[in-house]
């Protein structure tokens, strides 16, 4: 199977290296071509042109920024009218579910296939083939999908085109939320006097442990806050969130909570440390280094 992939950052890298592990004719783009070069000493093949990379391919998987580049890259560069005809596009980004749905229309009128799948699981995941990822489109495509989505973890096709990118929202809604509260109790901790990574340790495997406390937990008590999901793509989930909620006509005032206090973090120069950085910005607001 021919595969073009679409954005060589974080989670790109290692997703599209592991398509060439696994056999697969991989051919990749990024806007800054240096960033896929090195996937081209596991056989990738590298193109400074996103037209040039996807043509021919049978699948085209894009893991961009937010929906509006995706929409660029389609639609303003030429990369939905080079697509060969029948082709499925795996939208692996996080975008506005109105975004997913809006760009299904218009591939499906081209003679394409479209998927929204954005996945979960930051650059640990993409790298282990351990990313959680959640499927929106036609039954057909996801099961025409599966030879790919397979060697990047664990799928599940969660309802018509635009699902998988409302499931990400309630995903990233939980992540940012918990975030924030293992933060604030770390915190307090410390405040009252007890050794912080002590506290995290004694709540493993109680009625408190989470993955956000394990990983994130971790990385506030040591203090490492290298981006392995960047704080300013986490706002950008919260206020997708707080606008999906505004465009159905519920009331989110939990999410929006977390969206100013990522916003706030964001303005205070905070907003490409890793999402767990929140705890730099409540840190900072009582005084604690």
């Amino acid at each position: 199977m021919r595969i073009a992939f679409l954005g060589i950052g974080l989670m790109g890298l290692p997703m599209a290296r592991r398509l060439c592990e696994a056999g697969f004719e991989v051919h990749v783009w990024n806007r800054t071509m240096a960033k896929a070069q090195p996937l081209a000493a596991h056989g990738a093949k590298v193109y400074a042109d996103a037209v040039q990379a996807v043509a021919g391919a049978e699948v085209v998987v894009s893991i961009l920024e937010h929906g509006q580049v995706t929409e660029s890259v389609l639609f303003e560069q030429g990369v939905a009218k080079a697509m060969k005809k029948g082709a499925l596009l795996i939208d692996m980004s996080s975008s506005k579910p109105r975004e997913a749905r809006d760009h299904a229309a218009r591939l499906t009128a081209l003679g394409l296939h479209h998927m929204d799948c954005p996945v979960s699981g930051g650059t640990v995941g993409a790298e282990n083939g351990t990313l959680v990822m959640m499927a929106g489109g036609l039954p057909a495509d996801y099961e025409r999908a599966q030879p790919v989505l397979k060697v990047f973890g664990r799928s599940t096709h969660v309802g018509p085109h635009g699902a998988g990118q409302l499931t990400k929202l309630a995903n990233q809604m939980i992540v940012g939320g918990t975030i924030g509260v293992v933060a604030e109790a770390l915190l307090l901790a410390s405040r009252g006097g007890a050794d912080m990574a002590k506290v995290r340790e004694a709540m493993l495997g109680g009625f408190a442990d989470s993955r956000i406390l394990q990983l994130h937990g971790d990385r506030m008590a040591n203090r490492d806050f290298a981006p392995r999901g960047r704080l300013a793509v986490q706002l950008k989930d919260m206020r997708n969130a707080v606008d999906c909620a505004q465009e159905t006509g519920m009331d989110a005032p939990i999410v929006s909570f977390f969206e100013q206090l990522y916003s706030q973090a964001e303005a205070h120069g905070l907003g490409e440390l890793d999402h767990s950085g929140l705890f730099v910005e409540l840190a900072s607001r009582n005084g604690m280094s």
